[in-house]
């Protein structure tokens, strides 16, 4: 169904992202997935980055990564704070390189670990962007991961979406109690001020409602059993009865270990950068 709204920057569209990207909305590739599957390819795209120093294979690695982030159909949200933060840490980097003395060897180096970084930072999104709260839960219990890791991954899947709808409650119901600003100053800093001062202030009743809410959750949970159906093996088998592994996996898990393997090489011969 075609769209009739224009995404905008604003607290609603930050709270909608977020719930795409918590309970894997968007589809894609690996949404598609067994995620045990999904985790055993982020293991390989996550470790492989950390063998080698190479900047060519690196670069190699890192293309890799932003062909898997356009396959699982990351979220404008997640990919802008990726892009905020890794510029960032690039920009900051080299201009501490150039004031203490750095030439461009050191441009190199701080290029390899950005270049290891991003790879990385691109698998994780692609592969947890991609698994819902009970996908992760389940394949982490499949990997014999402790019960309560499990839950605990899940329960705070869950709560995020709950936790900005609060959070934006008591943000509007302190600008309501608060009067504005008499005289804003110059650029406004004194609106802004009140405005920082309101989002820290607004934290304070919220961690009252999460404990409240961790502790009726755990009393619920308790009621129905939950920490002798988690440990008991009848019940684990039960919950991962489900869990199939399909030949879109192993082609995928396939392909993505040959285009690692094959990076090594490709990557050592690109020019200036092997």
């Amino acid at each position: 169904m075609a769209r009739k709204t224009h995404d905008v920057l604003s607290v609603d569209w930050i709270r909608l992202e977020l719930l795409r990207t918590a309970y894997s909305t968007r589809g894609g590739l690996f949404s598609r997935m067994d995620p045990r599957i999904v985790l055993a390819w982020y293991l390989v795209m996550a470790i492989a980055p950390w063998l080698t120093h190479d900047t060519g294979v690196l670069l190699v690695l890192f293309l890799i990564g932003v062909a898997a982030v356009i396959l699982a159909r990351v979220g404008p949200l997640v990919l802008g704070l990726f892009l905020i933060g890794l510029l960032g840490n690039v920009v900051g980097l080299f201009v501490a390189s150039f004031l203490f003395g750095g030439n461009l060897d050191t441009l190199v180096a701080l290029a390899e670990l950005n270049l290891k970084l991003g790879a990385v930072s691109m698998a994780s999104m692609a592969a947890f962007v991609s698994l819902d709260p009970e996908k992760l839960s389940d394949a982490l219990l499949w990997f014999r991961a402790p019960e309560l890791l499990a839950f605990g991954v899940s329960y705070g899947y869950r709560m995020l979406p709950i936790l900005v709808d609060e959070y934006v409650t008591v943000f509007e119901g302190q600008r309501l109690r608060h009067a504005p600003v008499e005289k804003p100053g110059p650029l406004g800093w004194r609106v802004a001020w009140q405005w920082c001062v309101l989002a820290v202030t607004a934290f304070y009743p919220i961690m009252l409602n999460t404990a409240k809410n961790v502790r009726t959750t755990v009393e619920a949970l308790e009621t129905r059993g939950f920490t002798y159906g988690a440990s008991n093996p009848a019940g684990r088998t039960l919950r991962l009865a489900y869990l199939r592994v399909s030949p879109l996996d192993l082609a995928v898990l396939a392909a993505s270990v040959a285009l690692v393997i094959l990076a090594f090489p490709l990557g050592a011969r690109i020019p200036g950068l092997g």
